[in-house]
């Protein structure tokens, strides 16, 4: 890929700026972020709502997954050819209106298809963001930018989950999809206030992003984000149950077990994008190891309520794979860059489908809540070992000039 207009250097616009950009782009992430969650903590008000029991209330959170994992590549193929700052706005207004209708729907297949529709935008929307949070940078500053633009879903699992549940219970579910709604309408907003227009943008061919499926290093990056994230969710999925039969903790310690878990993340999410920005895809190994360590003592904490919420914190710190995974794919993308960045998006929703299923046949069998931990230990290890062994795959030929084609004049 050639550099238009010459051998200028690419000048980037001032560090306030570039502040008010990603703020304006991470309060959709944080949006996203509390529609994907929220349903998890306000299962009995929705099943009572709606007529159904709670397990099919986890249908809705399913219906979500999928909904991400089949708009991921169709709207990101969809709108190659548009400037990114059109897209963010047009996934955003998809999302407002999947939420609207969640906020009508009145019976299990109405709230099913919202659901879908809510999911469909979240990882185009997540993987345009990144691109334009990296062309903002000079590169050696990339999955730090990223990693900002990302912290809007860790404060999400912080504070906007708990407190969504909180109202929800006060004031119903349904102003809980509601507000989601108005923030992303207020997304919008400050994305056409603060995001400038970008006439001279590279624009990628449909058929040029489809190329990215014939690219080894993706699936097999792909696949080693999976298995390593399936590792965090084995015992993030069962915090709750593990908290109060395990740890013998009351109930009303679940929120801050949660917000413990979301200060993990933050604080992961920042260190991974430091630590890729330095050592590129060698980092992803560093993480995935620390997963490993984490899941392996993860086990030991849960008997007593101040180490379990210390074991919260470290698995939320796993987080830190996401902005190293999510800069890599963009590094090997090439001119498929949009569709893989939005496909890292389908990698942590099959972790969050994988994850739970694997740790709860463990349970089921009777090795107790804290096998999570050990289950999801063998799958970040096994992430490691396809690391070891197929990393020089999936480490491709990283061009990290290329999201910064686009920084802004």
């Amino acid at each position: 890929m050639s550099v238009s207009s010459g051998a200028a250097a690419p000048s980037y616009p001032s560090v306030a700026s570039r502040s008010v950009i990603e703020f304006s782009m991470a309060l959709g992430s944080f949006a996203i972020g509390i529609c994907e969650f929220a349903p998890m903590g306000l299962m009995p008000e929705m099943a009572d709502s709606l007529s159904v029991s709670e397990l099919e209330v986890g249908h809705f959170i399913s219906a979500y997954s999928l909904g991400v994992m089949v708009g991921a590549p169709i709207l990101a193929v969809a709108g190659a050819r548009m400037q990114r700052r059109y897209l963010l706005l047009l996934l955003m207004a998809f999302f407002a209106v999947g939420n609207a209708v969640s906020t009508l729907a009145a019976d299990y297949g109405a709230m099913m298809l919202s659901r879908f529709l809510s999911g469909m935008p979240h990882g185009a929307y997540f993987g345009v963001m990144s691109l334009v949070a990296a062309s903002l940078v000079p590169p050696d500053g990339r999955a730090k930018a990223v990693s900002r633009v990302m912290l809007g879903i860790s404060c999400a699992m912080l504070f906007g989950s708990p407190l969504a549940t909180w109202l929800g219970q006060l004031a119903g579910w349904r102003v809980i999809f509601a507000i989601i709604a108005g923030l992303a309408l207020l997304t919008i907003l400050m994305i056409l206030l603060c995001l400038p227009e970008t006439p001279h943008e590279q624009r990628n061919n449909p058929l040029d992003e489809l190329k990215a499926v014939r690219n080894p290093a993706i699936w097999m990056s792909m696949i080693i984000g999976s298995v390593g994230f399936a590792g965090m969710f084995c015992a993030f999925s069962y915090q709750a149950p593990t908290l109060i039969n395990q740890a013998k903790a009351d109930p009303m310690w679940i929120p801050v077990a949660l917000a413990a878990f979301g200060l993990g993340g933050i604080s992961g999410n920042m260190f991974g994008g430091w630590l890729f920005d330095r050592l590129r895809f060698r980092s992803l190994g560093i993480l995935l190891l620390w997963g490993t360590v984490t899941l392996l003592i993860y086990p030991l904490l849960t008997y007593t309520l101040p180490s379990m919420l210390l074991g919260c914190f470290l698995v939320g710190t796993m987080v830190s794979i996401s902005p190293a995974l999510q800069t890599h794919l963009i590094d090997i993308a090439a001119d498929a860059q949009t569709l893989a960045a939005a496909s890292s998006a389908s990698v942590f929703n099959i972790a969050n489908a994988m994850g739970p299923w694997l740790s709860g046949m463990a349970v089921a069998a009777g090795f107790g809540w804290s096998s999570t931990g050990f289950v999801g230990a063998a799958m970040t290890g096994l992430a490691l070992l396809l690391y070891l062994t197929v990393g020089s795959i999936a480490a491709g030929q990283t061009a990290p000039c290329n999201a910064n084609q686009t920084a802004a004049n």
